[in-house]
C-alpha cells in the first residue's frame, strides 16, 4: 500500500510540474535529491560496520554476558517467563546495547535472533507469547541514550549542531519505553486474568 502511496506522489508531482512550468526543478531536484542520499547512505555504512564491530567483540570477549548480568534484574521484570541462561536473553541484550546507542539498524540482526529464541519458547506458536510481546514493544520504542544514527545524518546534511538532539531524544525515548512497558504488562495481566 506504501509503494502505492509513494508512486502515486511521485507520478502527481511530475505531472503537475508539466502543467505549472516546473518540470526542469523537479528533475534537478530529483538529482541533488538521488546524489545527497547516496553521500548519506556512504556515512552511515561506516558508522554501521564500526557499530557492529564493536558489537561483535564485545560479545566475542564476554562483556554482552557481563552486561547481561547487569541487566538481570530489569530482563528479570520484562521477561520472567524467559530461563536464567537463555540465549534469548543475550540477544536482547545486544539488541537492547544497539538500541541505546541509537543505532536502530545495527539492532535489528540481534533483535531477530531474539525473537527467534523467544518463539522456541513459545507453547502456541500460532500466538505471540508475553516475552515476545514486550520484546517487540520495548525494541520499538527503546531509550536511546546516543542517537548515533541521527547525528550522523545530521552532520551529513551538514548541520552546524548536530548533537543537540540528545537530551530531547533521551527524554522522548524515556516516554515511550516507560509507556510500552505499562501497556505491554498491563495486556499480558488482563490476557491472563481472563484465561482463568
Amino acid at each position: 500500500m506504501l509503494n502505492i502511496v509513494w508512486l502515486f506522489l511521485v507520478l502527481g508531482s511530475i505531472v503537475i510540474s508539466f502543467f505549472n512550468g516546473t518540470t526542469d526543478a523537479v528533475i534537478a531536484s530529483v538529482t541533488d535529491s538521488a546524489k545527497m542520499s547516496v553521500t548519506i547512505i556512504l556515512g552511515l555504512i561506516g558508522i554501521m560496520a564500526f557499530w557492529l564491530g564493536l558489537m561483535k567483540i564485545a560479545e566475542e570477549s564476554g562483556i554482552i554476558k557481563s552486561f547481561s548480568r547487569l541487566l538481570s534484574p530489569l530482563l528479570r521484570f520484562l521477561y520472567p517467563e524467559v530461563p536464567k541462561d537463555h540465549p534469548a536473553l543475550d540477544a536482547i541484550t545486544m539488541n537492547m546495547s544497539a538500541n541505546i546507542m541509537g543505532l536502530g539498524s545495527a539492532a535489528t540482526p540481534f533483535g531477530l535472533k531474539a525473537m527467534k529464541e523467544l518463539s522456541s519458547l513459545n507453547p502456541e506458536p500460532s500466538t505471540a507469547s508475553d516475552a515476545m510481546c514486550m520484546f517487540l514493544a520495548v525494541n520499538t520504542s527503546s531509550i536511546q541514550l546516543i542517537p548515533a544514527t541521527a547525528i550522523a545524518i545530521l552532520a551529513a546534511a551538514n548541520d552546524p549542531h548536530p548533537t543537540v538532539i540528545i537530551v530531547p531524544v533521551l527524554l522522548a525515548s524515556l516516554c515511550t519505553v516507560t509507556c510500552a512497558v505499562f501497556f505491554a504488562k498491563s495486556f499480558a495481566y488482563l490476557s491472563k486474568r481472563k484465561k482463568r
